[in-house]
């Protein structure tokens, strides 16, 4: 198990990436870090599309020196995914801060249990 964990040391971080945005995203009440563990969540996730979009020896499809075979090359699928999951989760960031934003200045705290309270109160 050693020498496999080893040999995919790449996913394994991006897994523990992953969980450790997971578990801040579920424990947190403040709105803040659970922005941040969903960033963290996101980066887990494009380190993993592009670790098994990465072959040992290939490179970037970019034709050089009229190099054409298919076999030279790494695909270029999992790069594209990423650098759009880029775009995305920057634009769902602000977004998400700018909501923030507006309940905190609508109820002077960014816990989302006691946010949820004043929302009781008000009867909303």
């Amino acid at each position: 198990m050693g020498a496999n964990l080893i040999a995919n040391y790449g996913e394994a971080v991006a897994l523990i990436l992953f969980c450790i945005g997971f578990a801040n995203l579920l424990l947190h009440p403040n709105l803040i870090k659970k922005i941040i563990g969903l960033n963290i969540m996101d980066s887990g996730m494009y380190l993993f599309l592009a670790e098994k979009g990465y072959i040992s020896g290939r490179v970037a499809p970019i034709v050089v020196d009229g190099v054409t075979d298919v076999e030279k090359y790494i695909n270029p699928i999992p790069s594209g995914l990423v650098l759009t999951g880029i775009v995305v989760s920057v634009s769902v960031t602000a977004l998400m801060l700018s909501l923030t934003i507006r309940l905190y200045k609508r109820y002077h705290t960014l816990n989302l249990d006691e946010i949820s309270l004043l929302l009781k109160k008000e009867g909303l």
